[in-house]
């Protein structure tokens, strides 16, 4: 097994290699502006230092989001690309799973990170491998109140200590983690992945204008 992961629904650009055993080499950048000039140098830089090529991998992994719209965009379609052009799997998984699961705690807990607007993307944990509900988007002081108790990991804690204040580490998400969560549920038998699809919770900035007029030439 050869996995390469990345991820960039969120500021961190991040790349690594796992081997179905452990992490190999791993990169990340936090550049909420540079997704695109990041993430291929970052691709590159991982494989030299593990000495390999992407003809070796047996599969791509990649975060779903849910992320801004071009940030997210830009690891979806270089994992299809790698895909395509080398014959391999891709394997979809919730950005926030590899969040919660590099946090290591065994307890309930939930994960935020910050989903710009003053509000976050948000779920609520069992434990780091298990997610008990779905993604959602809310301003922090809606959720505040559900989440009282909980610790809370990501940047959107950090964000808002006012609603929560038991934020927690890592601040940004990690591909390493998502690469080693891939590499324990193929061992599984390969269930629970998702669909290498954008996972959006809201509709994009950029809107037809309301009463637009199509004028179409005779």
């Amino acid at each position: 097994m050869l996995l390469l992961a990345l991820d960039t629904a969120t500021p961190a650009v991040t790349v690594a290699l796992h081997d179905g055993e452990a992490v190999l080499a791993s990169s990340s950048q936090v550049d909420a502006r540079r997704h695109g000039e990041l993430l291929l140098p970052a691709v590159d830089r991982v494989l030299k230092e593990a000495g390999l090529t992407l003809d070796a991998l047996t599969g791509v992994v990649v975060g779903v989001g849910p992320g801004p719209y071009t940030g997210l965009r830009v690891g979806l379609v270089t994992a299809a690309a790698f895909s395509s052009a080398l014959g391999v799997p891709v394997h979809g998984l919730c950005t926030l799973d590899g969040l919660a699961y590099a946090s290591g705690i065994d307890e309930p807990f939930a994960v935020a990170t910050d989903a710009r607007r003053k509000e976050v993307y948000w779920a609520r944990y069992g434990d780091s491998r298990t997610r008990v509900t779905d993604a959602a988007v809310d301003r922090p002081a809606e959720i505040a109140e559900r989440l009282a108790g909980l610790p809370v990991v990501g940047a959107g804690a950090l964000l808002y200590p006012e609603a929560f204040p038991d934020a927690r580490d890592p601040e940004h998400q990690s591909a390493a983690a998502l690469a080693a969560l891939a590499a324990e549920k193929l061992a599984a038998g390969g269930e629970g992945f998702l669909d290498p699809l954008p996972l959006y919770l809201r509709r994009p900035d950029a809107q037809v204008p309301k009463n637009y007029k199509v004028v179409t030439p005779k």
